[in-house]
């Protein structure tokens, strides 16, 4: 990837949302909301406080993350379109609820 985010800043890859409802039925493209969740591409070092001290990122590459509707501006990447934010945009981090037993 030719693209590091600086700071607190997070490139995030939308992830697609279903094509049809819970009872079936389809969902046309013009009716579709653009999905508000995604996968963290990259991750700045994080944020400093007054005195320099660095504050780590909570998330990190490959998190599956929920963010606000609005949150983030869309930029385009070697052809691709992610969405670049502060990390305090982003809602939290879905976990799969499988893998969270199993650990």
């Amino acid at each position: 990837m030719a693209f590091k985010p600086l700071h607190d800043r997070v490139l995030v890859r939308r992830v697609e949302s279903e094509e049809k409802t819970a009872g079936g039925l389809i969902i046309p493209d013009s009716a579709k909301e653009k999905p508000s969740e995604g996968e963290v591409v990259a991750c700045g070092d994080g944020a400093r406080k007054d005195s320099g001290e660095l504050i780590e990122m909570a998330v990190k590459a490959g998190d599956r993350i929920l963010f606000g509707k609005w949150s983030g501006t869309e930029i385009t990447v070697e052809g691709e379109e992610l969405l670049i934010m502060k990390e305090s945009d982003i809602l939290g981090v879905i976990t799969d609820a499988k893998a969270a037993k199993a650990a």
